[in-house]
This record gives C-alpha cells, structure tokens and sequence, in this order.
C-alpha cells in the first residue's frame, strides 16, 4: 500500500488572470478599494490564505497599477519572482461596483472600462512562451498548476507540472481557441466551468485520458461534477445543492474561492494523493470549495473577508456554514495594510474613481 505524504506547506503555481480589482460600493459607503484580483489571482491568494505557498506566473506592465496589484500579493507572501513587469506587458483593470436592486437585494457588476469617459482599460497578456520555458525548468516540487486561460505558455506550464507530479487545474471562461482548448482539456486532471460561460460541454472533455474530475457550476443551484478513479469510466453526475451563505453582501468570487477550496483538500500532496482519494473524499473536498464561495458572499469584493476576519473567525466561520448553523462573523480586525492606492490615476483622461468618491461625499 502506497503512503501518501501530504505536505505542511503545498505548491501551487498558476498562470492566467491576475488584475487590479477596484472595488466600488455604493452600500457601504466605503472608501474605493484598490485590491489584486482575477481568476487566477483570485485563487492563488485564497491558497495562500489557506496555507499554500503560491506563485503566479505573470506578464504585467511596468506601472502604477501593477506595482499596487503586486505589493498586495506580496503582502499576503505570495512569491512573485515569476511576474515580470515591462512596457510590453498588460495589467488588466476590473471595476466591481456594488448596488442595491429595487428588491433590496446587493447587486454586482463588472466593468473593463472607466466609468467616467467609456475608455477602455488594458486586456489581458499572457506569459510569453520563451519565458514560461525559462520558469518550467526552474521548476522543482509542486502540487498543483491552476489556469484560466490557454496559451502556448500556459500548456508549457501545465505539461510541466503534470511530469513533475502535480495536479493540473483548468478553469475555462470560453472557448477562444479550440486548438489551445483541447490541449489545455488533454492535459488537466480538474476542469471546473460555470454552465452560464461555457452552456455546452465540450465533447473534448469525454474523450480526454488525463481528465479525473469535471465540475459544472450552476449559480443559485449549485453545481454538478462528476468523477472516475484512474483510466475507468466516469461515474454518473451528482447535484450538490449550494450553501447558505450567512448574509449576501456581495457575491464577486465565490467561484474561486470554490476552487480554493478544492484544490487545498484534493491536491494536497499532488497526484499521488489526488488519485488515492475515495468518492466520498472527492465530495467533501467540494462541498469544503462550497462552504468557502459561501463564506465569502458575506463581505464586499472578491477577497473582502481576508481583510476583515481573523484566521480563528474563518475557521470557525467555514465550520458553521458546513454543518448548516449560524455562522455569524467574527470579531473584526485591522487590514493587514492601508488600502493603496495607485500612485497615478487608473485612467489618463479623467481621473473616474477620485470623482466617484467626491460625488459620494457630496450626496450622502
């Protein structure tokens, strides 16, 4: 019988989305806040939070808004030698604005322009294919890749990390590039996807040898998966219901801390340790992902409650939302830094988030 070691500290390396969330509430009343954010980003800093060692593999610009979004992760520890900053690369800005419905209810939207002039902020770049080369031969001991976004450097990445024993994580927002997309499905042993991106299920994902376990998000409804042991067939689908969350303050990033969530319990000790679990440890590994997209629907922006709970708190928090109690927040602590700000603005031709909060100071 194999031992199956799994570390006090796992690895995760991911490629994909990273961007400066710009967290606007108009229901708090709060000040604009300027935090690293994107799928990836996302889900990287979860782990960190949960433990993991984490680190991302970026192509970003060499500017204000990058230096905020890269001081934030290296708050959190997260090890940035692999991001690179240069004229030629891209910082993504995302604007989340936080309302209220004529229900009563906090709405969420998003926005890749400035809400002031309409200009359109810069897009996503990914890793260069010379450079991920570079980064997969510096690779040693990991536990899990994550991506969400196909490229030349990301499969790079994935096949790399896949021979070194990792568990390969794809996370699709569409299908952009169908050659890319079966490669990318070829190569991932968790492909996690919401049916409101991705209706249709790509037949790639039938046919794929690598492929252990498919999730299908479904919003309010929860979501599917289903999962095979090694080469054998896949299991039928099973509907897990989702978890009340305590209070619905905002619901940005309940899908990465989902995955978070899954990747800590399942990838824990890569592979080797991924294809010993059982089908009941496969599910409690989700519902765990669940309880967290829970957890986090209870604070403003995609990472809010990293802010604002103590580690205890979250513990205890994640805990009650499991067993279906009262998982009421703990007390509140000090941000582990003042909330930067770019040191310029965000948009050359008008300045919108400086303005949004005069207006707010002016009608509350």
């Amino acid at each position: 019988m194999t031992t199956i070691v799994k570390r006090k500290t796992p690895t995760v390396i991911g490629t994909g989305l990273v961007a400066l969330d710009v967290v606007d509430s108009d229901n708090s009343g709060a000040p604009v806040k300027f935090w690293a954010g994107g799928t990836c980003g996302n889900i990287l800093l979860a782990l960190r939070y949960l433990g993991w060692t984490t680190r991302p593999v970026s192509r970003l610009s060499d500017d204000a808004t990058s230096h905020t979004v890269i001081a934030d992760m290296k708050e959190w520890k997260v090890d940035c030698k692999w991001v690179t900053t240069d004229d030629e690369g891209s910082t993504p800005v995302i604007v989340h604005k936080i309302t209220t419905n004529r229900a009563g209810q906090p709405t969420h939207s998003f926005s890749w322009r400035c809400s002031g002039c309409g200009r359109r902020f810069p897009g996503y770049k990914p890793v260069l294919a010379t450079v991920a080369e570079e980064v997969a031969e510096k690779i040693d001991r990991v536990d899990a890749f994550v991506f969400d976004r196909v490229s030349r450097g990301s499969l790079m990445l994935a096949k790399k990390c896949a021979e070194k024993g990792g568990v390969v994580v794809f996370e699709p927002c569409g299908v952009s590039h169908p050659g890319l997309f079966q490669e990318a499905c070829s190569l991932a042993h968790i492909i996690k996807y919401s049916h409101e991106r991705l209706e249709d299920i790509p037949a790639e994902l039938d046919h794929s040898r690598t492929l252990r376990l498919q999730i299908e998000t479904l919003g309010e409804q929860g979501l599917r998966y289903r999962w095979r042991r090694s080469k054998r067939g896949f299991d039928e689908w099973v509907s897990l219901d989702a978890l009340s969350a305590v209070q619905v303050v905002d619901s940005a990033g309940a899908g990465d801390w989902t995955t978070a969530g899954i990747i800590s319990r399942a990838a824990n000790g890569g592979l080797a340790a991924f294809d010993a679990l059982s089908r009941s440890d496969i599910q409690e590994a989700i519902r765990y992902g669940q309880a967290l997209g829970a957890w986090t629907c209870g604070f403003e922006g995609a990472r809010g409650g990293m802010y604002s709970v103590g580690k205890k708190s979250f513990h205890s928090q994640v805990k009650h939302i499991l067993e279906g109690e009262d998982g009421s927040h703990g007390k509140l602590v000090r941000m582990k830094r003042p909330n930067a700000e770019p040191s310029s603005s965000l948009c050359a031709e008008c300045g919108p988030f400086q303005r949004s909060r005069k207006r707010r100071a002016k009608t509350g």
